[in-house]
């Protein structure tokens, strides 16, 4: 159902609150059959930016919303007829309803990119975290979603990306 297009660099990027969370920096909606974002990929640093497409699931009009935390942060979701669904909105923007559909998490694997050093690096075997997006609708288990949110450490970043679909009022 989605597609995630190829990470790209990003020239500028707004810079984040000192606050532990972050008001949500993104509210776009598509006026085609897909919902589409573009986000900068955690951390904000590397300057990355990812763009989401994807099927609505709910059958009113309906947006993206992005969300922004600084880590440590609180989530209160759960899993309700197949969905991952907000149960009580939280102070970076999630609110009650919202459909859980896009983390940030982090995982083992070689260096991205087209430089010679990411080629370099690839042939020697060096394997390091990355950032990727994780489709929580694809999830085989509930434990897939809880260990894609609990990827997101400060040893690792100093924040993590939700991305929700809500209805359009």
């Amino acid at each position: 159902y989605a597609n995630v297009i190829a990470f790209q660099r990003v020239e500028s990027f707004m810079r984040g609150s000192a606050s532990r969370s972050i008001p949500f920096t993104s509210l776009q909606m598509s006026t085609s059959e897909n919902l589409e974002i573009e986000i900068v990929v955690p951390p904000a640093n590397k300057r990355l930016s990812a763009q989401i497409k994807c099927v609505p699931l709910l059958e009113v009009p309906s947006k993206l919303v992005e969300v922004r935390y600084k880590l440590p942060f609180g989530l209160d979701v759960s899993p309700i007829d197949q969905k991952a669904v907000v149960t009580k909105a939280g102070p970076g923007g999630e609110q009650a309803g919202d459909i859980f559909r896009y983390t940030s998490q982090w995982t083992m694997g070689l260096p991205r990119g087209d430089g010679i050093l990411t080629t370099a690096a690839s042939f020697s075997g060096s394997v390091a975290w990355q950032c990727s997006l994780f489709d929580v609708m694809r999830a085989q288990r509930w434990e897939d979603v809880v260990d894609a949110l609990t990827s997101n450490i400060e040893s690792r970043t100093d924040e993590v990306v939700l991305i929700f679909e809500r209805p359009i009022e």
